[in-house]
């Protein structure tokens, strides 16, 4: 017989989000804050984000906005130090910056290619370096990235997403073996398409939107708290075993 209910709760701990003012980084942040942790937002504007941030103090918890341009590595220093002053401490990181400006390879521009690169693959390394080095001081942290499905799926006219989101996947590996041995996790969650403001122009066109349910076994586009579920779950103690892992949130479209 278990002696001990799984153990949800984020009470007293800090969570950085990057990304947090819209989307899934917006209710990740929120989630995190009912679930007891106090919040850092990472955002680009961050007058913009007054709404968020009452509504985070309306459950109670410490928030800090930060002015978060990712992969600016002079942004992400200051970002971190600023957590680092308030708190103390960051011992949960949300990953969730990410851009995917879609074509068919053989139409992508350079533009588009280096924008994908430097936001998804080296934004993400340089925000997970910063706070690792300190999670490693301190013995202890929680790194979630947030990828897609579209690292493990394949999807027309997203080569170059897909690769980008692959290589999150396989860096989270890396950092996770690399990183056990301080007591800091890393694990990867990959949703399907999800209904939020990015999403909404592709999801309105009804044969886009019947399409994409027509991979998805469940038969349901997602909604952010499908996400914010597993991205609670890895930050709490109740998966203080797991580290490496790629959760597929995709109502089963990488097994269909």
């Amino acid at each position: 017989m278990q002696k001990n209910a799984p153990d949800f709760s984020l009470e007293g701990k800090v969570t950085l989000v990057t990304g947090a003012s819209r989307g899934i980084g917006r209710a990740c942040a929120l989630a995190c804050a009912r679930a007891g942790s106090d919040i850092v937002l990472g955002v680009r504007n961050v007058a913009a984000s007054a709404g968020l941030v009452a509504e985070l103090e309306g459950t109670g918890r410490k928030v800090l906005t930060v002015e978060l341009d990712i992969p600016n590595k002079a942004h992400i220093a200051q970002a971190v130090d600023a957590a680092l002053t308030k708190f103390g401490r960051i011992d949960v990181l949300v990953n969730n910056v990410g851009v995917a400006p879609g074509n068919l390879a053989e139409l992508v521009e350079e533009k588009d290619l280096d924008e994908i690169l430097d936001v998804n693959i080296k934004g993400t390394f340089l925000m997970t370096q910063a706070v690792g080095r300190h999670m490693i001081k301190r013995n202890g942290g929680r790194i979630i990235n947030i990828s897609s499905q579209a690292g493990t799926v394949a999807l027309r006219g997203e080569a170059i997403y897909c690769m980008s989101k692959a290589a999150i996947n396989h860096l989270t590996r890396c950092l996770a073996a690399e990183w056990a041995r301080y007591n800091v996790t890393v694990n990867t969650v990959s949703p399907t398409f999800i209904h939020t403001d990015g999403t909404a122009p592709f999801l309105s066109d009804a044969d886009n939107r019947k399409a994409t349910i027509g991979h998805i076994p469940l038969g349901r586009i997602g909604e952010t708290d499908d996400v914010v579920g597993a991205v609670v779950f890895l930050a709490s103690p109740a998966a203080s075993l797991i580290t490496g892992a790629n959760l597929l949130v995709d109502g089963g479209w990488s097994v269909a």
